[in-house]
């Protein structure tokens, strides 16, 4: 399946658009974590604990959006956009969401 953030797929045309597909994430901080994000607050620099858990998130809503598409038929999503939002403190939701579409056949075969 083809993810994009662009409307578009250079090359493909879109024969049926099938609606939004969407897939979510939410996490809360571990306090082990924050208390090495906290220490590394206080020195500067990326702090791969939360770097890793954004990732995981990231991916699991990719996943999630991924298979709802799949559900529907579609080959590809188009307009991708990540969305977070705080749900409590400690705690955030992380969204991602696109348009399923079907496509023409590629008359070159792939």
């Amino acid at each position: 399946m083809i993810l994009v953030t662009t409307d578009e797929i250079p090359g493909r045309r879109i024969a049926r658009t099938l609606g939004l597909v969407r897939g979510s994430s939410v996490r809360a901080r571990p306090l082990t974590r924050d208390i090495m994000a906290l220490f590394r607050n206080m020195v500067g620099g990326e702090i791969p604990e939360y770097t890793k858990m954004l990732a995981e998130s990231r991916e699991q809503a990719l996943d999630r959006m991924f298979a709802e598409a799949k559900a529907l038929g579609a080959d590809a999503v188009v307009g991708i956009r990540f969305v977070t939002s705080q749900i409590m403190s400690g705690a955030a939701e992380l969204l991602v969401y696109g348009t399923a579409v079907v496509l023409e056949e590629n008359p070159g075969g792939s």
